[in-house]
Order: structure tokens, then sequence, then C-alpha cells
């Protein structure tokens, strides 16, 4: 089955981004000119110009038209607690830089609510950009006992909170973290930062409905290269 036209539209139009057919700062067709070019109607011209520039790869100007982006990425927060929202995954490959069985007492950042001894899975993973600059590095830990087959997964793409689902974990509840630290020097490593430079870390706990901790995860994010926002509806509808 073909792919919706919209969707063969953005990705050509991807495609040349990412090559550096259309560098930083090119103007990209109006939306009348795509829909010159492809024969579609306004709406799905603007849905194209609209999820480009929710993945952060062009930025939109009132009268003045889309531009490539400078390589900004953009991230919505409510993306990493709300499984029911979606949207265009940024572009640039996924790494998985070590996935192991250990005890809870050994995994980086410390866990609270697991005693020490506890097996978990425990999972390092990196997101590099289009240019393959380390854009985001992720630890995340998981009981053995809730997912004692995750690690034959397909761990660089793995999504926590579809996986419990679909394996029937019952979790309940997430919360996030915000928390500004300064990077020590194996993650500085990682993410191809100077130790000690100041970065904002996300904490994501899931709990199962009976107040267990089924997931402990951090993220951070290499400054300057990703804008991090959250968007909601002001409609009073």
């Amino acid at each position: 089955m073909s792919a919706p036209l919209y969707l063969r539209i953005r990705n050509e139009l991807e495609a040349r981004i990412r090559s550096g057919e259309l560098p930083p700062g090119a103007r990209l067709p109006t939306e009348a000119e795509l829909q010159e070019a492809h024969g579609i109607g306004r709406a799905t011209a603007q849905r194209v110009l609209h999820e480009l520039a929710q993945a952060g790869l062009v930025e939109r100007h009132r009268r003045r038209g889309t531009f490539v982006a400078d390589g900004v990425r953009q991230e919505n927060l409510l993306r990493f607690v709300n499984p029911r929202l979606a949207g265009p995954e940024i572009p640039g490959r996924h790494e998985v830089h070590s996935a192991a069985v250990v005890r809870a007492a050994e995994v980086t950042p410390p866990v609270d609510g697991l005693p020490d001894d506890t097996p978990v899975n425990h999972l390092v993973r990196r997101k590099f950009d289009l240019q393959d600059n380390p854009l985001a590095i992720e630890y995340a830990t998981v009981p053995f006992a809730l997912a004692p087959r995750l690690l034959d997964a397909d761990l660089a793409h793995l999504t926590m909170i579809p996986y419990f689902r679909e394996h029937g974990v019952p979790i309940a509840t997430s919360r996030m973290y915000l928390d500004p630290v300064l990077l020590d020097e194996p993650t500085a490593e990682l993410l191809a930062c100077e130790p000690g430079t100041p970065i904002l870390r996300q904490r994501r706990l899931t709990w199962l409905e009976n107040g267990e901790l089924a997931e402990s995860a951090a993220y951070l994010m290499r400054p300057g290269l990703l804008e991090l926002y959250i968007e909601q509806s002001v409609r009073d509808d």
C-alpha cells in the first residue's frame, strides 16, 4: 500500500533538506506552489508545511514564506508522558549504546523505589541529528519481572509506554520532572560536550495500577541543538 500523497510530498522535501539540496535558509515552495506542482488542495499543502515545521526542519514566517531551519530541532515535552500525543519524529538515527540486565543499585541515574538487588533492564540510547551530531541520550530502567523479554525487542526504536500496553503491563500514571544538572564526564563524552556543561534533564517515572514503579527514564538533550516546547489549544470549544 502506497503512502498518502501528503506524506510522499513531505518525505521528498525532507530528503532534499537532509541531502543539503535545500540548505539552511533556503525558501520552500509556498502552499500555492505546492498545490500547482502536485495537484493537491490547500489543506494538504498546509499539512505538508505544518508537519515539516513541527519536526523543526523549517521555519514559517507570515507573509515571508517557509525556510529551512538552521539546525535547531524542536520536541514537544508532552510527548514524553502522553502516549496519545503523536507527531512527526525528529529525523536522525538512533543508537543503542548499551542494554543489559543489572542490579537496580548499578544503574545511572539512580532509581528510587526499587530495592538495590532488584534485577532490571537498563538501556542507554543515543539520538543523532541529520549531521550525525549526538542530540540526546536516554537512560531507561525497567524491572526485569515486568518485561523479561524486553532486550529481544527492537531497542533502537522502542517506546516504553506502547510496549507496556502491547504486553498487558497495567500502567496507570506517569510523571515528568525537569532538573537542571551539570554534565558528568561519561555523559558529556556521549553527547560530545564539555564536562560541567549545564543541561536540562527530563526524568519520567511511570507507575503500575498497584503503585509500584514500572519505569524510570531520564533524557538529556545536548544544548543548542534542540528546542523544547509545550503546545496546547486555548480555544473555548
